[in-house]
């Protein structure tokens, strides 16, 4: 399909995927967990779909160079996240976490963006 980006999670956005859920799933329900999931996959389809030209996609040199946030919401349903992520190449997006939306994001950027350690 032409237009389409590549979209992928680093280890720790794929950690904090899978804890946001748990934690729903502990707050809500399972229901709203699998809810919630949904939300975050439609905010990670729309980077797929338009890239950085996504609705609420933003720049933030803040946090770092070439980094960008999308939040979470999506299609009138509420989120308290954001991805955090940045462009490797052409048409290919790696978010770096997902992060709730009261959390200082440059903060827990840093350790996404390090090189691993062999």
């Amino acid at each position: 399909m032409t237009g389409t980006w590549t979209v992928r999670l680093v280890a720790v956005s794929e950690r904090d995927y899978q804890e946001v859920i748990k934690r729903s799933a502990q707050d809500f329900g399972p229901l709203q967990a699998e809810v919630y999931a949904e939300t975050l996959e439609l905010a990670i389809d729309a980077l797929r779909e338009k890239g950085l030209k996504a609705i609420g996609v933003k720049e933030r040199e803040e946090i770092g160079p070439g980094i960008f946030t999308l939040h979470a919401a999506r299609a009138k349903r509420k989120s308290s996240h954001f991805l955090v992520f940045r462009v490797l190449e052409i048409r290919t997006i790696e978010i770096l976490r997902i992060l709730h939306d009261r959390m200082d994001l440059a903060r827990h950027i840093s350790q996404a963006q390090e090189p691993p350690r062999h």
